[in-house]
């Protein structure tokens, strides 16, 4: 499909961290203050005609349905959401009552070169990232290191197959840039979930992630997707400052499968809950494959939804093909892994983040965290799900499943290995 890459690239050596630490819930940080959306919680009655007469005994109306969960929103008095979730619960009437539980963020293209995740030509830089040149207009040469890992997923390989055919991919996060050259023409459709005033992503961490996924390939500028040929759909399900609730991505979902998404990626958090898992479930049984983060705690505490059985969940890799430090882990419940750390991507291309401190001046950063694993994934499943006569979901996570590349000290962390991009499409790779 693609002609190979000039390797060449502007260092980000003041930035290049930087990605991680303006993304603050993942699993390992401190718990947002509160842990759940004041003034709402979350209902589903065994027989809604019922409703109206049981929310009426404790001073409270009815509320609009929470996609095809079954579940009602219900706005409460503040400070009283625990309390009268306690006293609904106690209803034969009510199959349960939770909080809205908030959600956090999990964190020739000219830089073609520094995707070691898509061909591992970058790896001398993100050895010696530090003493790179930060001078956009004459950029280093990089030149991959003598007996470097392989430690990429072979997708220019599997571009010989497909990079897409317009397979679309629902990114829920915080929203898709609305004018980055190198994104914004991928996107089919947005739609916010929020409080924010716009779908604008002021917050970065959405526009980086569907970089990941469907970046243009062969434009002239910025970077590749792992699936260039995809299409997005922008769901905004994290406000301005990456925080969201349950209701609003669980709407999120349902937005998504209603809008003909193949693949859905949640590079976030949140604790477990019923009516999310039914959201997750309804998109699974209409043929949707879900992929999640696990997680940045270098532990194996599960979080969700990627802990959720029908999501895949993914864990990080370095580019030494090594887990990632900060990866959660666990086989039992983390599938398979992606490359995680120093993942380049675009960047909103807004005041927000061009400024100082940041200098993310070419509107491109480095990220770290499964919160960049997963789009690796959700893009190779959206590759899947184009290189095959009649696909199902079904297959398709087999397929995702059955490419990863397995090292013996790996087998301690996930189930199936690294992705590999080019087995996934292709049994010849």
């Amino acid at each position: 499909m693609t002609s190979m890459k000039k390797i060449v690239m502007a260092g980000f050596a003041a930035a290049m961290l930087a990605f991680g630490t303006i993304n603050p819930a993942v699993v390992g940080n401190a718990a947002p203050d509160p842990s759940h959306v004041t003034g709402q919680i979350m209902v589903k009655f065994r027989d809604n005609r019922a409703a109206a007469g049981v929310l009426r005994q404790h001073g409270l109306t009815d509320g609009p349905d929470i996609g095809d969960t079954g579940a009602h929103l219900i706005k409460v008095p503040e400070g009283k959401e625990l309390r009268l979730i306690e006293a609904l619960s106690r209803n034969p009437v009510v199959e349960h009552a939770e909080p809205d539980n908030v959600v956090t963020a999990a964190t020739d293209d000219t830089f073609f070169g520094s995707q070691y995740a898509l061909q591992n030509t970058g790896q001398e830089f993100f050895n010696n990232y530090g003493t790179i040149s930060t001078d956009p207009v004459d950029p280093p040469k990089i030149t991959v290191a003598k007996g470097a890992s392989d430690a990429d997923v072979d997708a220019v390989e599997a571009w010989t197959t497909t990079t897409g055919g317009g397979t679309k991919v629902a990114v829920l996060h915080s929203g898709v840039d609305l004018d980055h050259p190198d994104i914004n023409p991928q996107v089919v459709a947005r739609a916010n979930f929020t409080a924010s005033k716009t779908n604008e992503d002021k917050y970065g961490h959405g526009t980086h992630v569907a970089g990941i996924v469907a970046a243009n390939a062969d434009n002239g500028i910025g970077v590749a997707g792992v699936c260039p040929g995809c299409t997005i759909l922008a769901g905004k399900v994290l406000t301005d400052t990456g925080l969201g609730s349950t209701s609003a991505l669980a709407n999120g979902i349902n937005w998504a499968v209603n809008n003909g998404a193949k693949v859905i990626n949640m590079s976030l958090a949140v604790r477990a809950s019923r009516t999310l898992e039914t959201a997750v479930n309804n998109a699974w049984n209409r043929g949707v494959v879900l992929v999640a983060a696990a997680g940045n705690g270098n532990n194996q505490t599960k979080i969700y939804p990627a802990a959720y059985t029908n999501v895949i969940a993914v864990g990080a890799t370095d580019n030494n093909d090594a887990k990632a430090s900060f990866s959660t882990y666990g086989p039992s419940w983390v599938d398979i892994a992606a490359p995680g750390v120093a993942v380049f991507s675009t960047f909103p291309n807004q005041d927000f983040a061009l400024r100082e401190p940041n200098k993310r001046s070419l509107s491109y950063d480095i990220g770290n965290g499964t919160s960049m694993a997963a789009p690796i994934v959700a893009a190779v499943a959206a590759l899947a799900w184009s290189s095959r006569a009649a696909p199902t979901a079904d297959t398709v996570r087999a397929n995702v499943l059955s490419s990863g590349e397995k090292k013996t000290e790996m087998s301690a962390f996930w189930a199936y290995g690294r992705v590999n991009a080019c087995k996934a499409v292709s049994p010849s790779c």
